[in-house]
């Protein structure tokens, strides 16, 4: 067996591999007997169909798995023997051998490989990258404020049914009587059609045409406790009078309003309120800042290794590993996106081998129980039990993707912490509209 190396460029390289008759025959005369040991062949005892019998089934099968083991393995060996970084996986070319896999007495194969780029990246103090900074503002407090006293509203009973309100109505059809069913204005098909139930009060009566009046028939078989077939066969017109109003009313400011916003005893005060109010919208802003910081660095740092890549070797690598999956055309729209991720973790991997930064087991449990934390924030959860919060995390580590994302994530934000403390910040104020403008 002989391979041979041919440098098309810097981060190109051919290898062609020769295999002579001596490097298959034993091994394929074996697999070929191992073929004939399984072998339940009609007219036959098993294992015991004639050798020429079994090279005529499954010689064609057996010769390939052969040789392109073969091929992996010297490979495999020369580029850990040349210590070669090679990017996805050696490609087969397109040139031909006339290769005569049953009585030739060599084969011969050409593959190609793609190199990562020698590649010397760090970060100085002569480094300039911008920061920007939004300033907490009264009326971004005020809006927060707002927001929060309204996640922890409660329903109340009102005088009249107001846009955002609820009731509960009794439905009459003749014999049929529905009772305190709920009904959102929301839920209406249209605008014009609550203008006509806003104002009305506990004990007002109105024909409703529910097939008009709520358009999903879903909905409208559950507001009436009935099966769909059921409620097509009836008038679609009901008599309906108000039993109850309720609406939302947001919370008032109180000690118990701040222990469930906060936790008990965290905040006592309406100062306290209002500075915990400004740290929650700091820690908020200080994320669209860090995310910033972090593209810009980001694109400073790709920019400033001005990496070659061997691209078109690249492209069909992706085309290769995602077969079925993208044509040419559709890798060809995204590369440029891909190669600027693809360097980037290329530099982000140098930055963490250079300065020895480690993702370590607390990293990622802390990681997953932010994410979690966060997942239960959207829902208006929060102080969750520090046990409910590692259990929650453990499973979300447990899962094979997630994990490797989360990964990732810990090893940007070493990375860019790195680069933040290393690196020469120069800090720039913008308005919050303006930097989610950027951040989109």
């Amino acid at each position: 067996m002989q391979i041979t190396e041919n440098k098309t460029d810097a981060l190109n390289r051919t290898l062609t591999v020769t295999l002579e008759k001596a490097d298959w025959a034993d091994a394929k005369k074996k697999k070929l007997n191992n073929f004939r040991a399984k072998a339940d062949i009609k007219g036959f005892r098993k294992g015991m169909a004639p050798m020429s019998l079994i090279e005529r089934l499954y010689g064609g099968q057996a010769m390939a798995e052969v040789v392109n083991g073969l091929i992996s393995d010297a490979i495999n060996k020369h580029i850990e023997d040349n210590k070669l970084r090679i990017i996805g996986e050696p490609l087969p070319t397109e040139k031909e051998f006339d290769n005569d896999w049953e009585k030739g007495e060599t084969l011969s194969f050409e593959y190609e490989i793609g190199l990562y780029p020698d590649i010397k990246i760090d970060v100085t103090a002569e480094d300039a990258i911008p920061y920007y900074k939004v300033k907490v503002t009264e009326a971004a407090k005020k809006d927060y404020k707002s927001n929060l006293l309204k996640q922890f509203g409660t329903m109340a009973d009102a005088e009249t049914l107001g846009e955002d309100d609820f009731m509960t109505a009794d439905f009459e059809q003749g014999e049929t009587k529905v009772e305190d069913t709920y009904v959102a204005l929301r839920s209406m098909a249209s605008d014009e059609l609550k203008k006509d139930y806003v104002g009305l009060k506990v004990g007002d009566t109105k024909e409703v045409n529910v097939v008009e009046t709520f358009a999903n028939e879903t909905d409208r078989a559950s507001m009436l406790h009935m099966k769909k077939e059921e409620l097509a066969a009836m008038d679609p017109v009901w008599k309906m009078t108000v039993k109850s109003v309720k609406t939302f009313k947001d919370a008032e400011e109180s000690q118990e309003t701040y222990d469930k916003i906060f936790g008990e005893g965290v905040v006592t005060s309406a100062e306290q309120f209002d500075k915990k109010v400004a740290e929650r919208l700091a820690d908020e802003y200080q994320g669209e800042s860090d995310y910033r910081f972090n593209m810009d660095a980001r694109d400073y740092l790709v920019d400033k290794a001005k990496m070659e890549l061997p691209e078109a070797f690249i492209k069909r690598w992706l085309l290769a590993a995602n077969e079925g999956k993208f044509t040419m055309e559709d890798i060809e729209k995204e590369f440029d996106a891909f190669m600027k991720d693809f360097r980037w973790d290329i530099i982000r991997g140098e930055l963490m081998k250079a300065h020895e930064l480690k993702v370590t087991k607390d990293d990622m449990e802390n990681e997953a129980k932010r994410y979690v934390s966060y997942q239960y924030a959207m829902y208006g959860l929060s102080n969750l039990p520090e046990e409910q919060m590692k259990d929650a995390a453990n499973r979300i580590l447990a899962d094979q993707q997630q994990a490797r994302r989360i990964y990732e994530k810990v090893e940007n934000d070493l990375v860019f912490d790195y680069i933040k403390k290393t690196a020469t910040l120069t800090k720039k104020s913008i308005s919050l509209e303006k930097m989610r403008e950027m951040n989109k």
